[in-house]
């Protein structure tokens, strides 16, 4: 074996000893892979096709640390085909072209085809996903993505239309143990029971946090020429370091269920998502967007005041920015949570809308038209306003829907806070209409 071979194995050997505990446990087979029994128990459809190795085009979407990768890298030691894996934070298009290129040499000179494992797909912008379209279209390229980020959001649709899309899910409470258990004989170390307890239950799913946090409370316990004993001690000063995770999928369901809490008029509740958010760096001015579109939607009339004081928070993130400014969104989400509710205004909007797509503009009266151009008054327009201003009431009782809605109400006023209010004291014919509409 030459010298720069012998160099080569070795160099290999110590980067292999060296190695993170959890690329060490990597599984070498299917059998060896813990968790995602929906996808990979026996007879189940991912592992049925990576055994056969006719595996299409295909998906991985799972959280951090729950096999996306060790997936990947088992396809790559099963199938006869040409692996090749890029990640998409450093690939280009022209690295996507080369491999296309080298996978159509490949296909017409050796009659293998070529499968493309790329890492963080929803890291590539829509060009890049463009490039790759017409060589998984053709079958030229297999791909196997994997991400993080929900697929519907994060990859284009002619790309997911023509992929199988696998969720993996957090590990378990059971499939951690195992894990933890591998990890403490690759170590040489023993833990306390209540360690391994608090591994599982902070982990949150993540197998490779596990490990990781497992590998450094076996560093801290570590005595000279001792097996290393972890305890709760160590597993809480390897905890201590890792950061909140909150992934675009993750994104989109705790605003939801802040936007549900402000509605659902639970203070505590809509407090605790909003520091959810803040921790994990969400946008402050995103929250602030969305804390002004419920003050119209979910507060609306009920509380007028609600807009204001949400319009208020916004400008002051704009204008102290965090941290200050987590204080003016804090006091609007309690007022705002605390608020009286009404829909009534977003639920008009809609409906009328919903009028205008169906029938149309509609024909405005003519004596609602613009009358001030030279010839309007010929055409009849103007003719027949009353001016409201000019009537004792302050109101006049004439026609100002088309012909088609005479008498259809959008609004619907609710018997809640203000809204109660203004609808007693609407003028004109609706105003019996809508006090028989308040609740008693």
């Amino acid at each position: 074996m030459p010298d720069q071979d012998l160099f080569a194995a070795a160099a290999a050997d110590q980067l292999a000893r060296q190695a993170p505990l959890a690329a060490r446990l990597r599984p070498a087979t299917l059998d060896e892979v813990v968790g995602q029994e929906h996808l990979l128990g026996r007879g189940k459809p991912l592992r049925s096709l990576i055994e056969a190795d006719r595996l299409s085009s295909v998906i991985l979407w799972g959280p951090p640390g729950t096999g996306k990768t060790t997936l990947a890298q088992l396809i790559a030691h099963t199938t006869a085909k040409a692996y090749v894996q890029l990640s998409a934070v450093t690939a280009t298009v022209k690295d996507v072209r080369e491999v296309a290129a080298a996978a159509q040499d490949r296909l017409g000179q050796y009659d293998q085809g070529t499968i493309l494992f790329l890492d963080e797909v929803h890291r590539f912008n829509k060009a890049q996903q463009d490039a790759l379209l017409p060589s998984v279209e053709s079958g030229l390229l297999v791909l196997v993505g994997a991400t993080t980020e929900n697929p519907y959001f994060e990859v284009n649709p002619p790309l997911l239309s023509r992929s199988t899309l696998f969720r993996l899910e957090p590990l378990g409470d059971a499939a951690i143990a195992t894990l933890l258990e591998r990890g403490l004989r690759a170590e040489g170390a023993t833990a306390t029971p209540e360690a391994l307890e608090l591994l599982v239950e902070r982990c949150g799913g993540d197998g490779r946090h596990a490990l990781t946090s497992l590998e450094v409370a076996c560093a801290l316990a570590a005595q000279a020429g001792e097996p290393p004993v972890v305890g709760v001690d160590e597993v809480e000063a390897a905890l201590g370091t890792k950061a909140l995770r909150y992934g675009r999928d993750e994104h989109y369901d705790v605003v939801s269920a802040y936007i549900k809490s402000v509605r659902g008029s639970d203070p505590d509740a809509a407090l605790y998502w909003l520091a959810v958010m803040l921790e994990s760096g969400e946008d402050a001015r995103f929250i602030a967007r969305r804390m002004v579109i419920l003050a119209s939607e979910d507060v609306g009339l009920a509380d007028p005041m609600g807009l204001v004081v949400a319009d208020a928070a916004a400008r002051a993130v704009e204008f102290v920015g965090l941290p200050e400014a987590q204080l003016a969104l804090a006091q609007a989400t309690v007022y705002l949570a605390t608020a009286p509710k009404s829909n009534r205004a977003a639920v008009g909007i809609w409906e009328a809308r919903q009028a205008v797509r169906e029938r149309g503009g509609g024909a405005v009266p003519l004596h609602l038209r613009d009358a001030h151009y030279r010839g309007a008054r010929d055409l009849g327009h103007g003719k027949g306003y009353r001016y409201p201003h000019d009537a004792d009431a302050g109101w006049v009782a004439q026609q100002y829907l088309p012909d088609e809605l005479i008498g259809h109400r959008f609004w619907e006023p609710s018997a809640h806070g203000y809204e109660a209010d203004l609808a007693e004291r609407a003028p004109g014919p609706d105003a019996e209409h809508h006090d028989q509409r308040r609740a008693p």
